[in-house]
């Protein structure tokens, strides 16, 4: 069985080179980097703890700023005229993500084994996805990997912008959502019962709003509280299973685009995406089908995936791509015209830059009008919500205070 090893060896010149090798044991590799025409200054073998093991095996996610910096300085030392091999072999001891230097090591082996840098890096999706992985591809068949990398770079820049700027946006609606409904169950469960008790001692005849709230009360502190919990529960896993599969991927995605409020803003966020990739892709040298391709697996949305293969079956014919993407209502009318422009002009991939920034901002300008609607709603759910509640316990009270008058 083949062990890693680490090695410094020195060339005809004397300079020093370093990197790993899979080998039956340390003299056969080295037997086989003096063959190579090195001078071996020392091999030794790989101590791979468990949790490295673990997280290459189950392919943790690595986090998109991790690849992003890794991107560009790897653009930087390959411009600055670097090696490959020892590029990868810097950015493997230098990366602060440790499960990222699992993968470019792994990667740095595959190189020296021979293939190809897009070929290392297609066998961790986990890191670099198949548009990434492609422009790469496409770098080293032009011999521009470095211009290419800093459009990658550029690229998950620009997502990461975009999903910070909605993930920023949407927390402070979600955080009082959450403390509304902890505050109202809280009241239910806790502070309800204890005005029920009292109501018991007053005697008499309870208002019908009140009796409402105490069985919502009863129902919920008791095992309807359990009901409920299980309802969510069981909702959660049955929509993860059906957005498993294509057919309810698809529909939980055509229904996200049709949604009040939000709609709108998944739609943009695709169209967005879509134009972004495609227009990264064909500037950097990747072939139109190819480009569609790999564009309809990075949208976030099937009914913009799906379109995306009629559009490419429609170019394989021989067809423009503005043709059959008029035909997908997906696609608004200021996203074919301008593509048909580019087409007409020769540039494509300009037009499709600009249809990106048009849609960020267009992004940027939804989640602000969304939150700025959202919070005021929420504090008047929350305001309504509480002001019932009270009138409620309070009203058996007040009838009590007017009898005795």
């Amino acid at each position: 069985m083949a062990t890693q090893f680490n090695y410094t060896v020195r060339d005809r010149t004397g300079r020093e080179i370093t990197g790993s090798l899979e080998a039956e044991n340390s003299d056969v590799l080295a037997g086989k980097l003096r063959q190579m025409g090195y001078f071996v200054v020392s091999v030794d073998e790989v101590k791979v703890s468990l949790s490295k093991k673990e997280i290459h095996i189950f392919g943790v996610k690595v986090k998109t700023e991790a690849v992003t910096i890794f991107t560009r300085q790897f653009a930087t030392m390959i411009n600055a005229g670097l090696p490959l091999i020892k590029c990868l072999s810097i950015l493997a001891q230098q990366t602060e993500s440790s499960s990222l230097a699992d993968i470019i090591t792994d990667c740095q082996r595959e190189v020296e084994a021979g293939r190809s840098l897009s070929e290392a890096l297609s066998k961790h999706p986990e890191a670099f996805p198949n548009l990434y992985v492609a422009m790469v591809r496409a770098g080293e068949l032009g011999g521009m990997l470095d211009d290419v990398l800093l459009r990658v770079a550029d690229q998950l820049e620009r997502e990461a912008e975009i999903r910070k700027k909605v993930k920023s946006a949407m927390t402070y609606p979600i955080a009082i959502l959450g403390l509304s409904l902890i505050l109202l169950t809280g009241m239910i469960v806790f502070v309800v019962p204890r005005f029920t008790a009292m109501f018991k001692q007053l005697g008499g005849d309870l208002p019908t709003f009140t009796k409402a709230l105490v069985g919502i009360s009863h129902f919920v502190g008791g095992w309807g509280g359990l009901v409920i919990i299980a309802c969510i529960v069981g909702f959660v896993i049955a929509e993860r299973r059906f957005k498993a599969t294509d057919k309810g991927r698809y529909a939980i995605d055509k229904m996200k685009l049709r949604l009040p409020f939000v709609g709108s803003l998944f739609h943009k966020t695709a169209m967005s995406k879509f134009s972004r990739s495609l227009g990264t892709l064909l500037s950097s040298g990747v072939p139109i089908l190819g480009a569609l391709e790999i564009t309809g697996e990075t949208t976030g949305n099937m009914v913009v995936t799906r379109a995306l293969e009629d559009v490419r079956a429609g170019v394989k014919e021989g067809e423009t791509i503005a043709q059959p993407l008029s035909q997908a209502a997906v696609f608004p009318p200021m996203v074919t015209q301008m593509i048909a422009i580019g087409e007409e002009t020769g540039a494509l991939d300009v037009m499709l830059g600009k249809v990106s920034e048009f849609y960020d901002t267009e992004v940027n300008a939804g989640v602000d009008s969304l939150t700025s609607t959202l919070e005021p709603l929420l504090m008047m759910f929350l305001g309504v919500t509480v002001g019932l509640i009270v009138i409620a316990l309070y009203l058996p009270i007040f009838r009590v205070i007017t009898m005795i008058k």
